[in-house]
């Protein structure tokens, strides 16, 4: 009896030791071996997965929902916290658009930045702020694609060269993007158009189209009732055709205005919002969708 007792013991014993050598060894694997790419927002999201496409050993996650929008007022939650304790690096925007980057480096002063925008040139708005919708523009999302992956490259050496690789192959597409997006708008006689909020200069830049009015200066703040009158009478006296709204964003200031005048609605997408499965050419398609909205918006 005290065999069999003992026999039982042991056998219970290696099996326990079994087990916690089995889950010690797979939740080290995942969490030493990889390095984790926190990404601050959906546009990022998208450039930072094609820079990193199929290199082992290298996980992106995306820090907010995707269909958070622009972080202009987001407010850190615990559980983001808590993601980038573990992360690696930190992918943003940049150009003031995560205004909490101060509060995570007071929590994780050793954490590596990651700044898409750097050394990009910044147009600065009516209130003196930095627009920071750079990626709009698909020039500078080129850059912000090199951006990432050299920098990346610089913390992660180990996969430096495929960082780069996938760069090479995610700018050139970007660049027949914009090549078919200019063939497409450049010829366009009307150049005027009036939009939602300040996320298209670096579009309306890039496309040399003139941006006469913006219905919101800050996105979710109802225009007073002067400053739609004031609109109405822009649209009315420069005979424009087209007022352009975002998806992400309620248009009843822009109905409003289209019913008082002989304009329409059309929608531009400035990409910030998303599903969260991996679509690689969530930008590029987005982009293509803005073009045709475009020529039709603008050769009415």
């Amino acid at each position: 009896m005290k065999r069999k007792l003992l026999a039982l013991i042991l056998a219970t014993t290696m099996l326990l030791a079994a087990g916690c050598s089995a889950s010690g060894s797979n939740s080290s694997s995942a969490s030493k071996d990889a390095f984790k790419i926190i990404t601050s927002f959906y546009p990022i999201y998208i450039t930072t997965i094609n820079i990193t496409k199929d290199i082992p050993d290298v996980e992106v996650e995306n820090m907010t929902e995707p269909q958070t929008g622009c972080l202009h007022d987001y407010q850190l939650k615990p559980d983001d916290l808590v993601a980038l304790e573990s992360a690696d690096a930190f992918v943003i925007n940049g150009a003031g658009m995560e205004s909490f980057i101060q509060d995570v480096l007071d929590q994780q002063a050793d954490l590596s930045i990651v700044e898409a925008s750097k050394d990009l040139p910044v147009l600065i708005e009516e209130n003196g702020e930095e627009n920071p919708h750079l990626w709009v523009s698909v020039s500078n999302a080129i850059k912000q694609a090199q951006n990432i992956a050299d920098q990346l490259a610089e913390l992660d050496s180990a996969h430096a060269e495929l960082y780069r690789k996938n760069a090479e192959t995610y700018i050139a597409k970007l660049e027949a993007l914009r090549t078919e997006m200019h063939t497409a708008i450049d010829p366009l006689k009307n150049r005027d158009i009036i939009t939602f909020h300040e996320a298209f200069p670096y579009f309306a830049q890039e496309f040399n189209l003139n941006i006469v009015t913006v219905i919101e200066r800050e996105p979710g703040t109802s225009p007073t009732a002067q400053e739609l009158a004031a609109t109405i009478n822009t649209v009315k006296n420069s005979g424009i055709k087209a007022l352009f709204a975002e998806p992400q964003y309620s248009s009843g200031a822009a109905q409003t205005i289209a019913a008082e005048t002989d304009a329409q609605v059309y929608y531009l997408d400035p990409v910030v919002t998303g599903e969260a499965d991996k679509d690689y050419d969530a930008y590029i398609n987005r982009m293509k969708e803005n073009m045709q909205v475009l020529v039709e918006a603008l050769q009415r």
